[in-house]
């Protein structure tokens, strides 16, 4: 095909560890095109060699097809391809991230080299150099072509680097190197985090199966590549599980609710103790006996944290009061075993708070109210996120379920109160204060 006079290189031949593969596979610099169509994403072998969790629109034995048939898709298939798009939209959107940050530091990083020589977008050219020519002539007929078929809609899109895929990015940057070691320390790193996402560009870009297993091991090489490349705000301590591209999209069907977890063990799978409340500049807590602060946060840690400049409230239940009475017989615990634990609780966070040069930043309390839930409010500088738990009859706090909020910062700007959860649960938290007493 020739379009203004260029000729186009050979292409992919549409197979695994063809051309596609190797930098230039992926025509338009779209990380996540869909290149196979309906065809790349249904198998339409015999059954037997159908992967697990694929769909399959093939005969199930020969002879016994009516006509149009193999047309149908009942409901577990209908299940299966959304499951299958859902993943893919998510892997998708990383990588569009990873590629535009990765465009970005390229293009600042090499732009001034090459550019004041060559000029234009000749400078990607003579960047790419020998090795470089057939996957970088691609990629020039390639925007030719959308010129001409009017498939750039933002001017900002045209130029060169803009049609260069991940893989191409990534050859600049190895090739690179020198230029590119004074900004990053460790180039093994965004290697091997780049390593992990070909195996996602691939799938994604043929509309195959992404199985949840590699969807994860993605999004965690996305969130630290995106870190390395200065793309992040931080540290996940001090921000409390930066947003991702994939909430801003969908934040506003669920509110601020941004997980729910079964029970608290999957909970502190995903967001173990030291990220949820290290670095945290106002800390709040209301429940019964606060075992997800005391238990897995050690005193030196939390007197390391207060000594930082963190506001500590911890509000417990009074292990005399009626409502704990109450509460060991739903659980059906001995007389004083509740009571003896959230005593032993509020010792220890007492010899913390006789640690400090400052107790006046760690606040105790307690109430005598019906507890109805459980709440760790943390806020750092710029964001904050909440662990909340609903008190079931029969069952104790590691086995409830729990909701993680995203509210705002310290010094961030304010979560809209309408739509949010976050706001209803500090709410609460603050009339209960006010009507609590404190611990000498």
């Amino acid at each position: 095909m020739s379009s203004g006079g260029l000729e186009l290189p050979p292409g992919d031949n549409g197979h695994e560890g063809g051309p596609a593969d190797a930098p230039g596979g992926a025509p338009d610099g779209a990380p996540g095109g869909v290149s196979g169509g309906v065809s790349g994403g249904v198998s339409g072998g015999a059954p037997a060699g159908v992967p697990a969790g694929a769909v399959s629109l093939a005969p199930t034995a020969a002879g016994s097809v009516r006509a149009g048939a193999e047309l149908d898709w009942g409901a577990d298939a209908w299940s299966e391809v959304r499951t299958r798009a859902q993943r893919a939209g998510r892997a998708y959107i990383w990588l569009n991230l990873i590629e535009q940050r990765l465009r970005a530091v390229v293009g600042a990083v090499l732009r001034p080299i090459y550019e004041p020589v060559h000029g234009g977008d000749d400078w990607v050219v003579a960047a790419a150099g020998p090795a470089g020519q057939e996957w970088v002539q691609r990629a020039v007929a390639v925007r030719e072509v959308s010129r001409r078929k009017g498939y750039l809609l933002d001017p900002a899109d045209d130029n060169v680097l803009s049609f260069l895929t991940l893989p191409q990015l990534r050859e600049l940057m190895v090739q690179h190197w020198p230029c590119f070691e004074p900004y990053f320390d460790d180039r093994r790193e965004i290697e091997l985090a780049l390593d992990e996402l070909e195996v996602t560009r691939n799938v994604v870009s043929r509309n195959r199966a992404l199985s949840r297993a590699v969807l994860e091991q993605a999004e965690r090489a996305s969130a630290r590549l995106l870190e390395v490349l200065g793309g992040g705000a931080g540290s996940p301590a001090a921000d409390r599980l930066p947003i991702d591209a994939v909430e801003d999209l969908v934040g506003d069907r669920y509110a601020d609710v941004i997980s729910v977890h079964p029970d608290r063990v999957r909970l502190q799978r995903q967001l173990p103790a030291e990220d949820l409340f290290g670095g945290a500049r106002r800390l709040d807590a209301i429940g019964i006996g606060l075992n997800l602060l005391v238990q897995n946060f050690s005193g030196r840690r939390l007197v390391r944290l207060t000594e930082a400049g963190c506001r500590v409230r911890l509000l417990f239940l009074n292990p005399a009061s009626s409502a704990v009475k109450r509460r060991e017989r739903e659980l059906g615990l001995r007389k004083g075993e509740l009571s003896r634990s959230v005593e032993m609780n509020i010792l220890h966070v007492r010899r913390v708070r006789a640690g400090l040069r400052d107790p006046s930043r760690f606040e105790i309390h307690v109430f005598d109210e019906t507890p109805r839930f459980t709440a760790y409010l943390v806020e750092g500088e710029t964001s904050g996120i909440a662990v909340v738990q609903s008190y079931l009859r029969r069952a104790r706090g590691m086995e409830a379920p729990v909701l993680v909020l995203r509210g705002g910062g310290t010094r961030g700007p304010a979560r809209d109160a309408d739509n949010g959860l976050f706001p209803t649960y500090r709410e609460e938290f603050e009339s209960i204060w006010e009507d609590s007493r404190p611990v000498s």
